[in-house]
């Protein structure tokens, strides 16, 4: 039986990156709690800052949305893909305003700042720091496909905030960085933060709030190994549609066991139980048995990863990727491989599997140019 060796994912080695939180070994907390005022937010800095550097390039990782049960409020960043914006101060470009110049590893992407992820986060951004004296040019390389349910739309979103704000001195504060990755999410894919959340935080993080906005970063030991299997189907799945798909009302029932599997993830997350957050990841009884049935194949993929060995196994944010999770990393490879054939076996579809870690950085700056 073929099984494609060939992933659409773009394979990248990041140097040491300036990290928006501390990642050393020293004692911290098991999550940290960002609370987003939105009102502050939205209010230029009083004075306009000036540009640091001519240029800087930043990364933003994938992001598994939902994890099983996390509907809408769970999300961690995948290690290894996802997109880099590279910004610059360009006289040629209106005060006030950004361009974007080009965008690379994506066809059909509109270059219209005000219909583009990355072009939306990065206007809210100036808003926020009240830029009207300098104009940008952005450029966008595309390491996610797009519509494959590992946050490719909050990639590009996350990158171009960053991207914005170290610019200048990286003036904004993480929660500054949500909103602004937020606004984007809001027009392109609806208002939820389960990926640009951790595409700009790193590691695991929960929303405890929408309305204030309210973040928490569930910290997953440093000791413990984790791998995420992720297999990517040739089809499409557009979030607009597999949302249409969810019910609209759910009985006591599923809510009870949905919120018990939830707390499950939390806790195994904070232990660094990966059987604990296998079972919880899989066992979710409202969204997954809704969606499951668009994605061709997807319960004998599910079937067979577990049959595999795989702690857990479920689809990624809308789909179609489907992902597992393990401890040993040529263990996923396997995994992976066997999941490629049941794509093809069960839903008639070719597939490619990549293995990856957590991402525990989230967006950063790679390197810069200074004035």
């Amino acid at each position: 039986m073929a099984i494609s060796n060939q992933t659409p994912f773009k394979t990248l080695t990041l140097p040491s990156p300036k990290t928006l939180f501390n990642t050393t070994n020293s004692p911290i907390p098991n999550f940290l709690s960002i609370k987003c005022n939105t009102s502050l937010s939205c209010k230029p800095l009083i004075a306009e800052p000036e540009p640091i550097f001519t240029s800087v390039k930043t990364f933003a990782p994938a992001t598994f949305a939902n994890i099983g049960p996390g509907f809408d409020f769970l999300g961690c960043a995948i290690d290894g893909v996802g997109d880099y914006v590279t910004l610059s101060v360009d006289p040629s470009v209106q005060p006030g305003h950004i361009s974007i110049s080009s965008i690379n590893g994506a066809k059909g992407l509109s270059k219209d700042p005000l219909w583009n992820c990355a072009g939306i986060a990065a206007i809210s951004t100036m808003k926020m720091l009240g830029i009207r004296s300098i104009g940008l040019s952005l450029t966008l390389d595309k390491g996610l496909p797009l519509g494959s349910g590992l946050g490719s739309s909050a990639a590009s979103a996350a990158a171009a905030a960053v991207a914005v704000n170290e610019i200048f001195g990286g003036r904004l504060s993480v929660s500054d960085l949500v909103l602004a990755g937020l606004d984007s999410e809001a027009k392109v894919s609806g208002y939820h933060a389960d990926n640009v959340a951790p595409a700009i935080m790193g590691g695991f993080v929960l929303i405890r709030s929408y309305d204030p906005l309210e973040l928490l970063q569930l910290k997953f030991p440093f000791e413990k190994d984790l791998f995420f299997v992720l297999v990517n189907p040739e089809f499409e799945a557009p979030t607009k549609k597999m949302r249409a798909a969810l019910a609209k009302e759910i009985s006591m029932k599923d809510h009870i066991w949905n919120s018990s599997q939830a707390g499950a993830l939390v806790a195994a997350v904070l232990q660094g139980d990966l059987s604990l957050f296998g079972k919880a990841m899989s066992s979710d009884k409202i969204v997954e048995p809704k969606r499951a049935p668009l994605i061709p194949g997807m319960e004998g993929v599910k079937k067979a990863a577990l049959e595999a060995g795989a702690f857990g196994c479920t689809i990624s944010g809308a789909g179609p990727t489907v992902v597992a999770v393990i401890d040993d990393e040529e263990k996923g490879k396997e995994i992976g491989s066997t999941m490629v054939e049941a794509f093809l076996r069960e839903g008639k579809l070719k597939a490619s599997a990549t293995v990856r870690s957590l991402d525990r950085v989230g967006a950063r700056l790679v390197s810069s140019k200074p004035r």
